[in-house]
């Protein structure tokens, strides 16, 4: 006699609420299925089986999961997540033993069964036993969507999905930065929701969806909606940017962004959120070239020795009621754009303009990551660029960080026109240190063209050094090593010794 064959398991998908939605392969394994089990609070309703309650035959045997908390607190030792953790399990128990016996079980889900379905939890725990399909279900998201009537994205935008369970500064952050987003699993959560894209700068764009394809279906502007009515099967939707209105609103500012030492990687949310909510981006165009084109933004590069010119358009077209976002490389505060149009906005006619500054990775720090950390103890910041100050006055600074034995970043060490500033900036540096302090060479970091390389002082070769570079010059106390993996680090240490 052979042995007996185990039953199948299916975690069927089955959309987002109206039973019409439900697709054709879910009908067929419902009506085929031995056993249907589905989960449901202690009240007893299910919505996954009203769902499918039209396919339900009288000799189906029907596996009623009961959540044994969902809000409430419990009194199990291992808390919430231990009680839970023991209701799956049990409930796998369950359908195994119809499994074992070789009926098929068909575990209902409303939506789709692996996008926050309960079913996976299921799956998890028996899909490596016994044979398994998973039929797909249109998502709520879809379903909200449709009923909405607006693209959720479109061309190369992302689509951002968050459970509003979040904490509310992550969301902020995600929304902030996000094309277009759908926030699940409301309710309670729904107050945090709200505040999180009220700070995101996203709540005039957000929608609210309640039910989709369900009898009690609601949608409406979400700033408009009562936190009191908002149940758990509602959703937060922010559409396509790509056909929203941009343009003038009457109340404009200028954000003074930084974008980082290279790509995407270095950008920050905030910065990355602020680029997206811009009517217009002003730039310098190699740093415009790095910001993404999107639908709708006006885009103004120039040269990079206009800054103040460049402050003063922004600002004009702020005046204008524009959102203006002027970006910067790096940190937009360290001998970028923050000051000029600082400076300009001090004065008439900008007086009354709302500037603010987006901080961003400086190319200091972003070198010094690269090598371990040289700046790990007190650290000066010059450049090295003669055109805005006197040469005097840039070795007169360089002798006094030198002589307090400081760790130097030197910015703008050279350029086509600016050839022997290294040299000259290293004979000084050497009368106050020894020929063999570390230096460390970052050239492009983030970039294609990244190279990092760590020399002597007394071989630091100008040659060696264009406008892309920065030189981190260690103190006294600057070590290097070699470690097992055959790289070489160098750090400061905290901790200086004692006079």
């Amino acid at each position: 006699m052979s042995e007996q064959q185990t039953g199948r398991l299916y975690g069927v998908g089955l959309g987002p609420g109206d039973p019409s939605l439900m697709t054709v392969r879910a009908v067929e394994v419902i009506a085929e299925a031995d056993v249907i089990a589905y989960h449901s609070a202690r009240h007893g309703r299910s919505i996954a089986r009203s769902i499918a309650e039209r396919h339900l035959r009288p000799d189906h045997i029907e596996e009623r999961l009961v959540y044994p908390v969902t809000t409430e607190s419990t009194d199990h030792p291992g808390g919430y997540r231990g009680a839970m953790e023991e209701f799956y399990a049990d409930a796998a128990a369950r359908l195994a033993a119809h499994l074992d016996a070789g009926r098929t079980v068909a575990v209902l889900a409303e939506g789709d069964p692996l996008f926050y379905g309960s079913y996976m939890h299921m799956h998890k725990r028996l899909a490596d036993r016994y044979p398994t399909e998973v039929v797909p279900g249109v998502t709520s998201v879809s379903a909200a969507a449709a009923r909405l009537g607006a693209p959720l994205v479109e061309g190369e935008e992302v689509l951002t999905v968050l459970p509003g369970t979040l904490p509310e500064e992550e969301l902020t952050a995600r929304l902030a930065t996000a094309d277009a987003a759908a926030v699940m699993k409301l309710g309670r959560t729904f107050p945090a929701v709200r505040r999180a894209l009220e700070r995101s700068g996203r709540l005039a764009d957000a929608r609210y969806v309640e039910r989709a394809t369900m009898n009690a279906e609601r949608t409406a502007a979400l700033a408009k909606v009562d936190p009191e009515s908002v149940p758990y099967f509602s959703m937060a939707v922010l559409p396509s940017r790509v056909d929203a209105p941009r343009g003038a609103s009457g109340v404009g500012e200028v954000v003074v962004i930084g974008l980082g030492p290279a790509g995407p990687l270095w950008l920050t949310p905030e910065a990355r959120g602020e680029l997206a909510a811009a009517d217009d981006l002003v730039g310098y165009t190699t740093y415009l070239d790095r910001v993404p084109v999107r639908p709708g933004q006006r885009r103004h590069s120039s040269d990079n020795k206009v800054e103040a010119v460049r402050a003063e358009f922004a600002l004009d077209l702020a005046r204008r009621g524009r959102r203006v976002a002027v970006v910067s490389s790096g940190d937009p505060g360290v001998f970028a754009m923050a000051t000029a149009v600082l400076e300009a906005a001090c004065e008439d006619p900008y007086r009354e303009v709302p500037v603010r500054i987006v901080p961003g990775m400086t190319a200091a720090h972003a070198a010094a990551a690269r090598v371990g950390a040289p700046l790990g103890h007190d650290y000066a910041v010059i450049s090295l660029s003669d055109r805005l100050k006197p040469w005097e006055v840039i070795a007169e600074r360089l002798r006094a960080a030198a002589a307090a034995d400081l760790v130097l970043a030197l910015y703008n060490p050279g350029s086509r026109s600016r050839v022997w500033q290294v040299g000259k900036a290293r004979e000084l540096l050497l009368e106050h240190r020894a020929p063999d302090t570390p230096v460390v060479l970052g050239r492009d970091i983030g970039g294609p063209g990244e190279r990092v390389r760590i020399v002597r002082l007394a071989d630091l070769d100008p040659a060696q050094v264009d406008m892309r570079t920065i030189i981190l010059v260690g103190s006294s106390q600057t070590r290097t090593a070699r470690r097992g993996d055959g790289t070489e680090v160098v750090w400061t240490p905290r901790r200086y010794p004692e006079a």
